[in-house]
């Protein structure tokens, strides 16, 4: 036995702890939620019929979505260890794979932001269309789209969740993780990643009118991402000794002060409590909750990667 541990405990990242992701994950599945989230909002203010009122979501909302991801691709990249065999993700389909899933995903998600930009188009972006190489090819494109306004937002809102709840799966996947090990982490990263789309949007929204309509959405989202937490600690507490293992993180373990305060309670409850006040004329509208929904969405993904990789199943 006294073999067995040694060898056991010569594992670099491994043993005592799984230390293979770092801060690129949790920036990567950040930025991608958030990209989602854009994604999501855009499709529904045109199949919601609200483009007059939510005009900024649904016109401009798509241009947030290829920086967004380009960014978070190449924190990705960052993570890989063996960069050059990045292509072999788009030589096969495997569906048992939720990396293979989320590969395939990810190429959608440019054309499907491309083609609402292309029914919405700014003076910039025609602009940058018409000096493009195939801009004449885009510009009769550009004709067609109003056509095709409607499927392509459906679209959008399909390929956007697909890719805020793959940010989930992609740790639930893990077994061998307690943590992870859980469906609620697909529509937590998703309400997240809506969530801090519509803090963005609450910021950068010209018309008032829009900007109380996104920090009403925020409160919805915030609320739902509490609930989701409640239950994957309820889940967690109430599982098998690893489960509970794993909960222990977050009730009086190492990552209890992360988790309560900078998810809970700065990152979902104080904001969600002065969009509240600001919707209901109680207090002025501000940057700063909206700063700590964003904030929040960081932290989030940060404690779950971090906490998930210390959490582990025992008694080998």
């Amino acid at each position: 036995m006294g073999t067995e541990l040694e060898i056991y405990g010569a594992n670099p990242g491994i043993s005592p702890h799984l230390q293979v992701w770092g801060w690129e994950i949790p920036g990567y599945l950040f930025l991608g939620g958030m990209a989602a989230g854009f994604l999501v909002l855009s499709g529904l203010a045109v199949l919601l019929h609200k483009g007059e009122d939510w005009r900024f979501t649904a016109k401009r909302g798509p241009l947030f979505v290829i920086p967004l991801l380009a960014v978070g691709m190449g924190l990705l990249f960052l993570d890989l260890a063996y960069k050059l065999h990045v292509f072999r993700f788009y030589t096969a389909f495997k569906v048992g794979s939720p990396m293979s899933w989320g590969s395939w995903i990810l190429l959608l998600v440019g054309p499907a932001a491309l083609g609402t930009i292309l029914v919405h188009p700014g003076p910039g972006e025609a602009r940058v269309i018409a000096a493009l190489p195939f801009g004449a090819f885009l510009s009769r494109a550009q004709a067609m789209a109003p056509r095709l306004e409607r499927p392509l937002a459906l679209a959008n809102v399909i390929v956007g969740a697909a890719l805020g709840i793959y940010t989930g799966i992609l740790l639930s996947a893990f077994g061998a993780r307690p943590l992870w090990n859980s469906a609620i982490l697909g529509p937590l990263f998703l309400a997240s990643g809506i969530s801090s789309a519509a803090a963005l949007l609450h910021m950068t929204a010209p018309d008032p009118r829009e900007r109380r309509a996104m920090a009403r959405l925020d409160v919805a989202m915030l609320a739902l991402e509490l609930l989701f937490l409640g239950l994957l600690l309820l889940q967690l507490a109430t599982g098998d000794v690893h489960a509970r293992d794993a909960a222990a993180l977050f009730l009086g373990g190492p990552y209890t002060a992360a988790f309560w305060v900078l998810v809970v309670f700065m990152g979902i409850v104080i904001p969600a409590v002065i969009q509240t006040l600001a919707v209901s004329h109680r207090v002025q509208h501000t940057a700063w909750a909206p700063l700590l929904v964003l904030a929040g969405g960081i932290a989030l993904r940060a404690v779950i990667v971090y906490a998930g990789q210390v959490a582990e199943w025992r008694g080998y």
